[in-house]
């Protein structure tokens, strides 16, 4: 049994003064009273939280999740951890199919190996959108591919949390119920999607957006007529999540502001989408086939035609919804724990009785000090 003591223990959109008892791994009250217990710690003055979920990350501190090896997987983890990211979602970036398996094979070997939780995978492609590209290689896109994507469900479909594609590309459908079928996420993204194509999605089991407003399309006009795109879809249709690049960067804070104030809190889920050069000193290189250069505290495209993805870390998200959306830690924090939790379908992201003791805390200017996972001290 483990005792935490704080008078800021994050429990929903509000703090709590008192005491968190968490015991094989999980929680198991969270009183005003103080019991005896061998094992006790006093964070009086900072922040007790759930750990943060990282649902879309390439990797960090100079490890990738791609083209790279199982220990850059494990490493490319803890640096997030250290940050306060407990529960992650490596993701894997359009390239060549074998080279998207491998990767795949990889981070279902680093699962069990790193210090926090591998919830699975997440490809971000193949089957995208060429218009919506970003700065995902164009060579590798292509149209989803039945015998590519059922040899790898069959074969480590455990292991793929989510996928990411463009509807507009599928034809009937019949990708994304293959998905859900199979217990992974659909998520919309790189795409040029009208409404139509995502009430479609939504029918097959789609409850999610890619980072929304990077790489999803608008209001269209054809001869007048005027098309819905993926955003305002995401607005119309309530049971769609999205996620956001919450760097302070790719969205302006008065952006994140209307999304949150659309969706609301139980539906925006914050990510970094932060590249292996996050947490390095890189300014400069090639990633995926991909020249990029890193300047104004975001990674661009060579030409500067468009952002690359973060240098960010889950810590950054929250002190950007803090200082610069003017949001209170807790509702910031609820964005990082638990709407991606609920997404993932996982028993973490809250501090509540049952749930998993995967704790973070944190000062005032939201640098992590310490970390429990399973409610085992790591830092």
């Amino acid at each position: 049994m483990i005792k935490i003591k704080s008078d800021k223990i994050i429990i929903g959109e509000t703090l709590f003064d008192g005491y968190m008892y968490a015991l094989n791994g999980k929680i198991t009250e969270i009183t005003t009273e103080d019991k005896p217990c061998a094992e006790s710690y006093d964070f009086t003055g900072k922040y007790v939280s759930a750990g943060f979920i990282d649902m879309h990350t390439h990797g960090a501190g100079g490890c990738a999740f791609m083209n790279s090896s199982v220990e850059d997987v494990i490493a490319g983890c803890d640096y997030h951890l250290a940050h306060g990211t407990t529960s992650i979602v490596p993701t894997i970036s359009a390239g060549e199919f074998e080279t998207m398996r491998q990767a795949v094979i990889n981070i279902h070997k680093a699962k069990g190996k790193t210090k926090g939780n591998i919830l699975g995978s997440h490809l971000e492609g193949p089957y995208l959108s060429p218009k919506q590209a970003g700065a995902q290689c164009p060579a590798f896109i292509t149209p989803p591919k039945k015998a590519d994507y059922e040899s790898l469900i069959e074969e480590y479909g455990a292991s793929i949390a989510r996928w990411t594609y463009a509807p507009e590309n599928d034809e009937n459908g019949a990708f994304c119920k293959y998905l859900t079928e199979h217990n992974i996420i659909a998520s919309a993204g790189h795409t040029d999607a009208v409404n139509a194509d995502m009430v479609r999605a939504i029918e097959n089991g789609c409850n999610l957006i890619t980072h929304l407003y990077s790489c999803t399309s608008t209001v269209t006009r054809n001869h007048g007529f005027r098309s819905l795109g993926v955003i305002e879809s995401a607005y119309l249709h309530d049971e769609l999540y999205v996620e956001i690049i919450a760097d302070g960067k790719h969205l302006p804070p008065e952006l994140i502001k209307m999304i949150i104030k659309i969706k609301g809190t139980d539906k925006v889920a914050l990510i970094t989408d932060s590249l292996e050069i996050a947490g390095t000193e890189i300014k400069e290189g090639v990633m995926s086939g991909t020249e990029f250069i890193v300047e104004d505290g975001v990674c661009k495209l060579k030409d500067r035609s468009a952002f690359a993805g973060s240098v960010a870390t889950a810590d950054k998200l929250i002190k950007t919804l803090v200082n610069d959306c003017g949001y209170g830690v807790p509702t910031a924090v609820k964005m990082q724990t638990e709407v991606p939790a609920k997404i993932l379908g996982v028993n973490k992201g809250m501090i509540a009785t049952g749930y998993d003791a995967d704790i973070i805390v944190f000062d005032e200017e939201i640098k992590v000090s310490d970390i429990f996972i399973a409610g085992r001290r790591m830092v």
